[in-house]
């Protein structure tokens, strides 16, 4: 039987936490006097916390000292953490849990890999920790996307070769790093925006069984 190796990114992919992250980066960056706008905070997709910030200070020009930067990193996780909490399984995207029982149904590995921190208590609250043979989220990696790390660790944890995992991802960072890591990347959004992926779908109803079918056989 052929056993590949299924990859999916959280946010943006499984559910849209993205909003939440917006949400709460505005809030912070109103409080230092910083605007941004919805085209900005596509650049904020899939980047680490100190990036985001560092990006935000930068579209308003600012500096701050490093106590300061520390306490705003914080206080942004915290009304981040106060939206995950009211999450639940309303939160899933369209047909992402068609996929994943499809691939649990065909035996196939499925693995998490994501830059969030709190990827576990979202899976928990939104009722699908269970469907992952492994999750390797921000406290496994040290290395951001576009590095391939998350997804290689993915990949190991699953004991599945590389060459035989298949990432889904909504961020251009996130498209690079599969294709860094030699695995086939599935863009899930705009195509214009995924244009490096190796298939782009705007979301999970576009994505047949059929489709699936041919990547597991895909030798």
């Amino acid at each position: 039987m052929n056993k590949k190796g299924f990859i999916f990114d959280l946010d943006g992919v499984i559910v849209d936490t993205a909003k939440y992250h917006f949400l709460a980066w505005q809030k912070l960056a109103k409080s230092i006097d910083v605007d941004f706008t919805e085209a900005e905070n596509e650049q904020l997709k899939g980047v680490s916390r100190v990036k985001s910030l560092e990006k935000i200070l930068e579209w308003g020009n600012k500096s701050i000292s490093e106590d300061e930067f520390m306490k705003l990193m914080a206080l942004k996780n915290n009304d981040y953490l106060s939206y995950i909490n009211e999450m639940d399984e309303n939160e899933i995207l369209p047909d992402v849990s068609r996929v994943l029982n499809f691939l649990i149904d065909a035996n196939q590995g499925i693995s998490l890999g994501s830059a969030s921190k709190n990827a576990r208590t979202i899976l928990k609250k939104v009722n699908l920790y269970n469907s992952f043979e492994a999750i390797v989220d921000g406290n496994d990696v040290i290395k951001g996307k576009p590095n391939p790390e998350v997804f290689l660790k993915a990949a190991k944890a699953l004991n599945i070769s590389p060459d035989d995992c298949i990432v889904f991802e909504d961020s251009v960072a996130g498209i690079q790093a599969a294709n860094a890591a030699n695995m086939i990347s599935i863009g899930v959004g705009e195509k214009d925006v995924l244009n490096q992926a190796n298939y782009v779908f705007k979301d999970f109803t576009e994505l047949e069984n059929s489709f699936l079918n041919k990547l597991i056989k895909n030798k």
